[in-house]
């Protein structure tokens, strides 16, 4: 089947990377609500490196033609939203206690990159990513607060689009918007290469994940008294890194867009 607008040539590419990373172990138990406190607060933590990428490149070519279209910083910005529900987890010095694994640095350093080389690149990630949050965020949000047994929404703030009425109407939008763009025809073969790679990075990042919790779950196996003794060797930084890597887990947006 031919497709002549981006965002169904998009949908078309990524379709079968798409529903890997839906499949993923990680994102199955994310969906199913099983999700802890400590999960939640190194999510976090990788999101925000993530989105704060996104968002600076986004920001730095707000005028390019690819970008321009689709350039909603007040609708979609997720970074303050994102610095919020940090400050209600990890304190008022949540700064200093960010951890994140290097799958998370590989990608936000491909956003980086691309926003300084190929600024139209930027768009197959800003879609997969906030169209994504856009159809998922509200039920991931309330499964997040139920898992977690939130009395509030206090910390939730990224699931949480208040300058979207409408989901719906505003994707249709998104979508119309860049559909506009004009791209040459190897800038949109690009693009639809560029789409399936940002899935690649987050399927690899569950895999590696998932290892980790698989190692962590088997060293809890083992005698009280030699975690007692390990423990005792380990730095304050080295025992809140191993907690933190161990329990790992991301958030993408992975929905029907």
């Amino acid at each position: 089947m031919c497709y002549s607008d981006l965002s169904e040539q998009i949908k078309a590419a990524t379709l079968e990377v798409h529903e890997r990373a839906e499949n993923t172990q990680l994102m199955i138990c994310f969906q199913k609500g099983q999700i802890t406190r400590t999960q939640y607060k190194v999510l976090l933590c990788s999101l925000y490196e993530i989105y704060t990428s996104l968002e600076e490149a986004m920001d730095r070519n707000s005028s390019h033609p690819a970008v321009a279209p689709i350039y909603f910083p007040q609708e979609l910005d997720r970074t303050e939203a994102l610095e919020r529900d940090l400050e209600v987890f990890l304190g008022p010095q949540w700064r200093s206690r960010l951890i994140v694994p290097a799958a998370t640095h590989r990608y936000a350093q491909r956003l980086r990159q691309i926003g300084k080389e190929r600024p139209e690149l930027l768009v197959a990630h800003a879609y997969t990513r906030y169209l994504g949050d856009l159809s998922g965020g509200q039920v991931l949000g309330k499964l997040a607060q139920k898992a977690m047994r939130l009395d509030s929404a206090d910390g939730l703030s990224f699931f949480s689009f208040p300058g979207v009425s409408s989901a719906n109407r505003f994707k249709q939008l998104y979508r119309s918007r860049m559909n506009s763009i004009e791209l040459s025809a190897q800038q949109r073969t690009d693009v639809l290469r560029e789409a399936v790679d940002a899935f690649h990075f987050n399927i690899q990042v569950f895999d590696d994940l998932q290892k980790m919790l698989t190692m962590t779950s088997a060293s809890e196996e083992k005698p009280k008294e030699r975690a007692e003794r390990v423990t005792s060797l380990m730095s304050p930084v080295q025992l809140t890194l191993g907690l933190c890597v161990g329990l790992l887990t991301v958030g993408i947006g992975l929905y029907n867009y």
